[in-house]
Order: structure tokens, then sequence, then C-alpha cells
């Protein structure tokens, strides 16, 4: 199926009102030029679960996320995400969505606080001085904050790239790798904004096999696009995860 036929199918469907569905996908397949990253990939994720993603490099988790966060489109399949079909709707997902990526998704010539207070405008988040004041000062940012991205370390810019992923209070938190760069002191004190107690419902890409299990309330396996596993977190191992990475694991 074209992307203009997924479209089409989409358009069709409308918003789904499953109040206890966070994200849904059924037989969804992402291409690029003749490559499948994503190959027939269906999963469901309640509302306030904790859904982590493992599988090597190239398996196909960062295109599954881009692709919840309405940055890619399906070539084929459904994308239901917060009761909303994709790509049709994404309009009405984003302002409900966190993305934590690679990129920190900062602009390096501003401050953190000038960045913070651009997305808090362009979300419209109330009382924006006090909310970005409140997640400076909880990441220990504060003193740091009115310097050019630019010259922060990677650490501090993955702080304050964890202040704009939740600064306007998301239902959905999408994380690929979220503690990469930060120290212990520092991965600690995010906890309170981007760990299993900050009330979102989450999807975490991550190879840290042991945190990513015991945070998480489901587990999906994908290795070349594929699903090898979706089951309860308490249902799989670390030493079963370890067998998608082969022999460098």
């Amino acid at each position: 199926m074209a992307v203009e036929q997924a479209i089409e199918a989409d358009e069709d469907s409308g918003t789904d009102s499953r109040a206890d569905e966070a994200i849904m996908l059924e037989g969804v397949v992402r291409r690029f030029g003749e490559r499948e990253a994503l190959r027939g990939v269906s999963l469901q994720l309640g509302v306030g679960q904790t859904l982590a993603v493992f599988g090597p490099n190239g398996a196909g988790k960062t295109t599954l996320l881009r692709m919840l966060a309405t940055l890619l489109i399906p070539h084929e399949g459904t994308v239901r995400v917060l009761g909303s079909q994709l790509p049709r709707r994404a309009y009405e997902v984003r302002p409900r969505i966190g993305l934590l990526a690679h990129d920190p998704l900062l602009y390096r010539d501003l401050s953190g606080r000038e960045n913070l207070d651009f997305y808090a405008r362009l979300y419209e988040v109330p009382e924006r001085d006090a909310r970005i004041a409140n997640l400076l000062e909880v990441t220990g940012m504060s003193r740091r904050a009115d310097e050019p991205v630019r010259n922060l370390s990677r650490g501090m810019a993955q702080r304050l790239a964890i202040c704009r992923a939740v600064l306007h209070r998301p239902d959905l938190l999408l994380l690929d790798e979220p503690r990469a760069h930060l120290d212990p002191e520092a991965a600690a004190t995010a906890e309170s904004l981007i760990g299993p107690g900050a009330g979102m419902t989450r999807v975490l890409v991550t190879h840290d096999l042991e945190h990513g299990l015991s945070e998480a309330g489901r587990v999906l396996a994908l290795r070349d696009g594929q699903v090898v596993a979706d089951a309860p977190a308490s249902q799989v191992g670390a030493a079963e995860l370890r067998k998608l990475y082969g022999s460098t694991r």
C-alpha cells in the first residue's frame, strides 16, 4: 500500500474514543528506499503503562519512536496514538507528546532558558516562567540556564532536553536512551521527571536491559524491523533479550 493509500484509509477511520488505549499499531510497515525498517509491526499499550523497546542497532527502534512522534508516516498499516489516527490527525496528538531523542532539539545559539521559553510559548504553557524555573531547579541547571547551549557539555544539554520534553506536561513520553550522557546524580534527579513515577504513558528505547526491564510493564523486542517478542515485562528475562544482540552481548 502506498503512503497515499495509508492516508486515505486513515481519513476514513477518524478518532477512536477508547480511553484505556494509548498506542495501537497494526501491521505497520515503514520503508527507506527498498529497505523495510519496520516489517508488519503490531502492538498495543494501555494508558499509564511503560513499554520498553529493545533490539540491536538497525532493528527499527528509532523508526518506531519517530513514527509515534508523528515525524514519519507508515507506508502500510494502522497507527493510533492517544485515540487519534495518524498521520491525518497528527495535529491533535503533537501537543500531547514529549520526545526525548538523541538530538536534544535545542537551538545552540540560544540560552537554555530562551529555548525553554520558546517551547513554552509554542505549547502555550500556563505560567511558563514559573514552570521553566521549577524544571531548571529540579535538573540542577538554574546556574547555567542563561548561557548559550553551544557552551554547555553534552550532559548539561541532555538535562535541558529533559526539561523541554516534559515542559508542557505531555500525556505520552517517548524516550530514546534518556539517561545517555548523564552522570549518576543527574540520572537520579531526572527520575522524577521522566521515570516510571512521573505519571505518564512512556515508550522507552534502551540497550540497558536490566534497567529497562525494571521499570517497564511491557516489553517489545525488535530485530530486522520485525517483532520477536511482545509480552509483559514479568515474563521476559535479560538473558533472553541478550540473544537479540548475538555474540556481541
